[in-house]
């Protein structure tokens, strides 16, 4: 039966994402002058599961550069190689192109060949201690033929593999396969089974994760061949033509069949001679734990060199037995922590398709809880009952529902290292990268609007914030500056803070800068009041445009993207100590926690999380400001008051403040006082997008449906206090 695999090459897709990422922090956390040994392996299996899949796909591209690339990580791991900076960026380098070809496949973008070309010419220049041949494919042995091509892999591991009956089709990719990874030589023996020989420097692990793709590895019969010296490989190569019916290959002579030795006449033809037979491989393996290093049915190492006449070095075997039980260690803790974790990928169109349905049951709930408010407790007691336990489990689903399109903020995190290494480098600064709070959920459609505002907050922290060494030492600081990046919950927000200690914001330049491109501005301005005019469009500081920064491009779009999630961006600054951008988000936009508010006969939403206090003004708190409209005292404190029966040309039940209520809202550092008719409650609501369904209106953010089946307007703050006339004079705050 033919299986088309085109149904996972999404799967292919998003793993290789998964792993290319990986990769790269696996990189940008080694320490180049002691690298864990761990670390490396981990690099490496990363690099060779892309290879994996890639080939099984038939993706040749990536296969041909991580097969360079995983060959010079081998040769790292095992020690033979120093890892250099040099090594960690080409790696990185090779990482971006590989990302380049699967997005080539993935979106059909185009792939810079010229890069790719070069890429693999710096990975095989660094990887000049192995033989050049050894990086390129080699040619198999097609069947029936006595003949192959020879390479040179003197000093690498020969290993035996006796493959189950196979299709022609599928011994000729697995050949080419692992052809990949040294010499191998394909002989045909009985029943349409076929042997392999191969000669390489990977280990046997990687050798059977390849033949996994195509066959049960239990099906096969695996045996280590010593290694070949410089005689034994031309003695092999003359008699490569020889046909091996006597199953010496070549260079070994037939081992005579012992009638008395059960074991020997019976394994003849299966152990040829010298290697012990499958079966009593397995029967040994169950009576003895020693070979479990032998994966259940394969030899162990030192009976091989034993019966092959190689004498072990006692010490060398008991380190290699050390060896082999860390690794039977780690591995069983993998696969118990592989029991225990499972994950599901679920498009995140049915996630928001299931969030709506979710969003709708909540609407119909607090209808029911509406219409039973009116009946008598006493004469529908069960009917009550039976509606608060549908709102405590409407409630319960909602919050799980809601908890699956959270996503830790560690996504958006995991991109910053490498573009904080590449930029400081670029600009011959040493900076320090620290991430706090990488676990700090938030709503899949907030991370992927935080992306670009915390990007460009990150790379003017580089830029403008942190010092070169020289002055960092002349100010009494270390010479690598250091620039964190953090987030965490407070209350129904999430607040991400990018901090530096650096130079910090200097006030007289920002003022000046201000001045001269025609904004009003004062020396009596307070500190917080200066550090927002850096967010006017087109403002910069820089004394030069570069192509990192200096057009005075971005700030002005990070406060407003920001705004527009419902955020607010606050700055703290000290001259010579650093500066802290703080931004604070709610945690989605799907539903918030809102007070009802009435003016006349409509009902409206305010924002909770805009809310300080509500109040009853006497009216002597009130004042009126000639041409200005009227202020509110509030602790001696005057803010402007903001009708909104005005706002909206609504006929009110009250005109006089002090008759009414009057709500303190906070937005952008900024107070105001909104002049409501009356509080109705509080209530979390389901967010609908008004501008989708209708078209934007002024002062309003969205929509939502109330339990009575009315529809409710939820006001925009920040954009009520904007658009007040009264705020047009900044002494109001004074």
């Amino acid at each position: 039966m033919t299986i088309d695999i085109s149904q996972f090459f999404q799967v292919f897709f998003d793993e290789a994402e998964e792993l290319l990422a990986e990769m790269e922090r696996l990189l940008l956390a080694v320490d180049i002058d002691a690298p864990d040994a761990e670390d490396l392996n981990a690099v490496f299996r990363t690099a060779h599961s892309v290879k994996g899949g890639a080939s099984t796909f038939g993706v040749t591209d990536m296969t041909e550069v991580t097969h360079i690339l995983e060959t010079l990580l081998d040769r790292i791991r095992k020690g033979e190689m120093a890892l250099t900076s040099e090594h960690v960026d080409a790696f990185l380098a090779a990482k971006d192109i590989l990302k380049m070809q699967l997005d080539g496949h993935r979106h059909g973008s185009e792939v810079d060949q010229d890069a790719v070309g070069n890429i693999r010419m710096v990975l095989h220049s660094l990887t000049e201690n192995v033989p050049v041949a050894a990086l390129a494919p080699v040619a198999v042995a097609s069947f029936g033929a006595a003949d192959t091509q020879v390479v040179d892999h003197s000093g690498g591991r020969r290993y035996r593999l006796e493959l189950p009956v196979m299709d022609h089709r599928e011994v000729t990719a697995l050949g080419a396969e692992l052809g990949l990874m040294g010499h191998v030589s394909i002989t045909p023996l009985d029943r349409d089974r076929n042997a392999m020989v191969v000669t390489t420097h990977e280990s046997l692990d990687d050798i059977i994760a390849i033949c996994s793709f195509v066959l049960n590895p239990e099906d096969m019969i695996v045996t280590e061949l010593p290694a070949l010296d410089a005689a034994q490989q031309q003695l092999e190569d003359a008699a490569r033509n020889k046909v091996e019916s006597d199953l010496g290959y070549g260079f070994f002579d037939a081992v005579p069949l012992h009638p008395d030795n059960d074991a020997a006449s019976s394994g003849a033809g299966e152990g040829y001679g010298f290697f012990q037979p499958l079966d009593e491989i397995r029967a040994n393996a169950q009576s003895a734990s020693d070979d479990a290093r032998g994966y259940g049915f394969f030899q162990p190492l030192e009976q091989i060199r034993a019966a092959a006449g190689i004498v072990s070095d006692p010490v060398t075997v008991q380190e290699e037995e050390k060896k082999a039980a860390k690794k039977e260690e780690k591995e069983k803790e993998k696969s118990h922590a592989g029991a225990e974790s499972s994950s599901i990928r679920v498009s995140i169109e049915k996630v928001d398709q299931l969030i709506n349905l979710v969003g709708e049951l909540v609407i119909t709930q607090a209808m029911i809880e509406q219409r039973v408010d009116t009946l008598d407790p006493m004469k529908h007691e069960r009917l009550l009952n039976s509606v608060s336990q549908l709102t405590r489990n409407t409630r319960d689903l909602q919050e799980a529902v809601m908890s699956i399109r959270m996503m830790p903020m560690d996504f958006v995190f995991s991109r910053f290292p490498r573009m904080v290494r590449d930029l400081a480098a670029k600009l011959g600064k040493k900076v320090d990268f620290i991430t706090n709070g990488a676990a700090t959920e938030l709503d899949k459609g907030l991370i992927e609007r935080i992306v670009d505002p915390l990007t460009h907050l990150v790379r003017n922290s580089i830029d403008h914030g942190i010092e070169m060494p020289a002055a960092r030492r002349a100010a009494g600081k270390s010479d690598a500056g250091r620039l964190f990046l953090s987030a965490s919950h407070q209350g129904g927000n999430i607040v991400i803070e990018v901090s530096d200690d650096g130079g910090g914001l200097n006030r007289e330049r920002i003022l000046a800068k201000a001045q001269q491109n025609g904004l009003a501005v004062s020396d009596s301005m307070t500190d917080p009041e200066v550090w927002q005019l850096i967010f006017a469009p087109g403002f910069s500081t820089a004394e030069t445009v570069t192509d990192v920064s200096g057009r005075g491009v971005g700030m002005d779009v990070v406060k407003r993207n920001i705004t527009a999630m419902g955020g607010v961006v606050d700055i703290r600054s000290a001259k010579g100590f650093g500066t802290t951008i703080s931004i604070s988000l709610p945690l989605t936009l799907a539903i918030l926690d809102g007070m009802s508010i009435k003016v006349g006969e409509e009902v409206y939403i305010l924002p909770l999380g805009f809310v300080i206090e509500s109040l009853q003004p006497t009216p002597e708190d009130v004042k009126e400001i000639s041409g200005k409209g009227r202020v509110i005292k509030v602790r001696g404190e005057y803010l402007p008051l903001v009708p909104l029966y005005q706002m909206f040309d609504i006929t009110p039940r009250f005109t006089d403040p002090s008759q009414g209520i009057v709500v303190i809202i906070e937005t952008e550092g900024r107070k105001a006082g909104l002049f409501i008719d009356d509080l109705v409650g509080q209530q979390q609501v389901v967010v609908k997008n008004l501008e989708s369904n209708y078209r934007k209106v002024a002062g309003i953010s969205g929509a939502t449906i109330l339990g009575d089946g009315g529809v409710s307007l939820i006001l925009d703050v920040a954009a009520l206090i904007r658009s007040s006339r009264q705020l047009a004079d900044e002494q109001i705050f004074s």
